[in-house]
């Protein structure tokens, strides 16, 4: 089989396909190595992506949850526990995550930020310039912060 290095642009399924069978049956020579290095450092952008994405809802929910206590309800605390249990599986499956966790953490304030202006009435000035709680604290079951 001829590798066809177009098939990147014209069909990425099929291009993923081909990668992966020529991988199996050990033909290295016929890869194509330029489009399949981007596509695995594409991978692990994807998974820095999706923890800060998942810890920015957690924090805006932590926020709400400091922020508004009268509205505070099951829905909240459900969506917590799910972004808490969802990160820890992240970071169970890609451990070298956890060197991220400080520029990780800083992102998804500012997300989380966002979210609860999105969603409540409350605006940018009622709420911390910095990120209140620290890692430990977001993941910990038992906390859910005080006013």
């Amino acid at each position: 089989m001829r590798v066809d290095m177009q098939l990147y642009e014209r069909d990425f399924y099929a291009w993923t396909q081909e990668q992966a069978a020529l991988l199996r049956a050990g033909r290295l020579e016929q890869l194509d190595t330029v489009h399949l290095a981007e596509e695995i450092e594409a991978l692990g952008r994807q998974e820095r992506r999706e923890l800060v994405n998942r810890l920015g809802i957690l924090l805006g929910h932590l926020l709400k949850w400091q922020f508004q206590p009268q509205l505070r309800g099951k829905s909240w605390q459900a969506t917590i526990i799910e972004q808490r249990q969802e990160i820890q599986e992240l970071i169970a499956e890609s451990p070298s995550l956890k060197a991220y966790l400080a520029e990780a953490m800083e992102k998804a304030y500012r997300k989380g930020l966002l979210l609860v202006v999105r969603e409540t009435p409350l605006s940018l000035q009622d709420l911390p310039d910095r990120c209140p709680y620290t890692f430990e604290q977001a993941m910990d079951p038992n906390f859910y912060p005080e006013k």
